[in-house]
């Protein structure tokens, strides 16, 4: 990441800042990897840790099923909108492991809580919607291919506006960042990375709240869900600085890298986390190459997942696929494109699929629950010949 700062901060870190009123503001810092990895200070009105209240309001609890045999699997997301509840509560979890979880959530209304995920980062990608996150650190906006990303810790809340709004979550247990390999030694993307820092927007605005009253912060650790009440408003910091904060990265600004021939799924890799990277699938131009065959191979990655979110367009290797829908292939066995689809990519110029692949590292599992938006039939469509 790179630094940033909002609101009124000292001059020096761990130094006097007064209020109007001769009190002192409380200094918060907020890092990882104990004190060796990103920190940001924070300035609150009050103590972070004056609480008035502490509750376990229940486990998190997700049940996966039980081992199925080996084969490709195709979810329809669009039948999950059911729920009238918010951005947290609504979420419909799908597959995870011990890394992360990933699920979609339509939300409703405004959540009338706070929330902070103290496992892991997460991102919320908008498949559709605007709206805005309230954050300790400021109010993001958000629209249509945005991945907002909120590190660990991070106290928000979403609000959608009055159209719907549809995200694909990926909670994880541990970190998000951009790809080791387009950054240098001092943490700056480099020249030939499908993205910059311009294209990565933290928070437009920080809003004070120095309200008291009775507030509710919920916390997601150790497998449960904490409840904290507080006598005052927890959005109330008046300025911070640092390299850790929340932001927004708009897929559109994914620049594709393309080649003469077929370029593997690494060259769209936008985040990586702890087992696992996430990839953009924006419209491009295909190859160049005079025989080039635009599709993808039939690949085995034998130690890796893929995950699969349908956003737009048409995908060129796939059939049967809609808008929202999952698709799991699962290490183990190759995957690849339909039958004849490799044939109709030929002299092909460009695509207008847009999509987000999620590889892991370790196997998913897949959530009991989910089995009704399942399309049963997705594991032999590849029964056709070319």
């Amino acid at each position: 990441m790179f630094y940033k700062q909002l609101g009124k901060i000292p001059k020096k870190r761990h130094t006097i800042f007064r209020k109007e009123d001769g009190s002192l503001y409380k200094e918060q810092v907020m890092g990882t990897k104990g004190f060796s990895g990103i920190q940001s200070i924070l300035y609150h009105h009050n103590a972070p840790t004056q609480i008035e209240e502490a509750n376990l309001l229940g486990k998190f609890n997700l049940e996966y099923e039980d081992q199925q045999a080996l084969a490709y699997r195709h979810f329809l997301t669009d039948k999950t909108n059911e729920k009238n509840e918010d951005a947290v509560e609504g979420r419909e979890y799908m597959l995870g492991n011990d890394d992360l979880v990933i699920g979609v959530v339509y939300p409703k209304k405004g959540m009338e809580y706070f929330y902070r995920n103290a496992d892991g980062d997460e991102v919320l990608f908008v498949h559709y919607g605007t709206g805005k996150v309230e954050t300790m650190f400021g109010t993001l906006k958000y629209r249509p291919g945005d991945y907002i990303v909120l590190p660990i810790g991070t106290i928000y809340r979403v609000i959608p506006n009055g159209e719907d709004t549809k995200f694909l979550v990926v909670e994880t247990s541990g970190w998000i960042t951009t790809p080791k390999r387009y950054r240098n030694e001092f943490g700056q993307l480099l020249e030939h990375s499908p993205f910059c820092e311009r294209d990565i927007h933290g928070p437009e605005k920080l809003e004070t709240h120095n309200e008291v009253g009775e507030f509710e912060v919920r916390t997601k650790t150790r497998g449960y869900i904490h409840q904290h009440i507080f006598n005052y408003h927890p959005l109330d910091v008046v300025g911070w600085d640092g390299y850790l904060f929340p932001y927004t990265f708009n897929i559109e600004d994914f620049e594709p890298i393309t080649g003469r021939i077929h370029q593997p799924p690494p060259v769209h890799q936008t985040f990586e986390g702890n087992n696992f990277v996430i990839c953009s699938f924006v419209p491009r131009l295909y190859d160049y190459h005079p025989e080039a065959i635009p599709a993808p191979y039939y690949h085995s990655n034998v130690d890796s997942d893929e995950v699969l979110y349908y956003v737009e367009g048409n995908f060129m290797s796939r059939k049967g696929i809609n808008e929202g829908s999952i698709t799991l292939h699962p290490s183990g066995i190759p995957h690849g494109p339909h039958p004849g689809t490799i044939e109709a990519s030929i002299g092909k110029k460009e695509t207008l699929e847009l999509a987000v692949m999620i590889d892991t590292f370790k196997p998913l599992k897949v959530l009991k629950e989910v089995h009704s938006t399942e399309d049963t039939s997705y594991k032999y469509s590849w029964r056709s010949n070319e």
